[in-house]
């Protein structure tokens, strides 16, 4: 019963419900990049596991499926991207998030993430042209490294 009071008391803070809201977004849009890459697999027929290609044929018939494909491996590289950024953001966020801040920064902290993050994912897939991706990559990964350094200034005085 103790212990569901502190859960309970959790979920009433503002900054931590924000962060919940703002992390299942940009985790839902990181999932969606598994359904982008296999939507390219499949219209693009590129496929890396010989299973994946029984649909096509047998034998020497479906090895000509077993390739890359340039479209979906940039797929790939923003998803990835995604799991090198969102992961991070995911786990310092949380440290933030019960580090006491103002609502008001959180927000802007969670919110100029995931705009980032929405951003950069139509920035690689479109493409868009540079410095679009590199620079939606590069405000992103600061806010990541902001709410860190108040992380480490709350818990250890810096």
């Amino acid at each position: 019963s103790r212990e569901m009071a502190k859960s309970t008391q959790l979920i009433d803070n503002e900054v931590f419900r924000a962060y919940a809201t703002y992390t299942v977004i940009v985790l839902l849009k990181m999932m969606l990049m598994s359904l982008i890459t296999a939507y390219f697999r499949i219209t693009r027929k590129a496929f890396v596991n010989p299973e994946d290609t029984a649909s096509f044929g047998k034998g020497e018939s479906a090895k000509k499926y077993l390739r890359t494909d340039p479209d979906v491996e940039r797929v790939r590289r923003g998803h990835l991207n995604d799991l090198e950024n969102i992961v991070p953001f995911v786990g310092i966020g949380l440290l933030y998030a019960l580090s006491g801040p103002e609502l008001s920064t959180a927000l802007l902290h969670f919110r100029i993430f995931t705009g980032a993050r929405i951003l950069h994912t139509f920035a690689y897939l479109i493409p868009l042209p540079q410095p679009g991706r590199g620079l939606s990559w590069a405000v992103g990964y600061s806010v990541t490294f902001s709410m860190a350094y108040k992380v480490l200034k709350t818990a250890w005085l810096l």
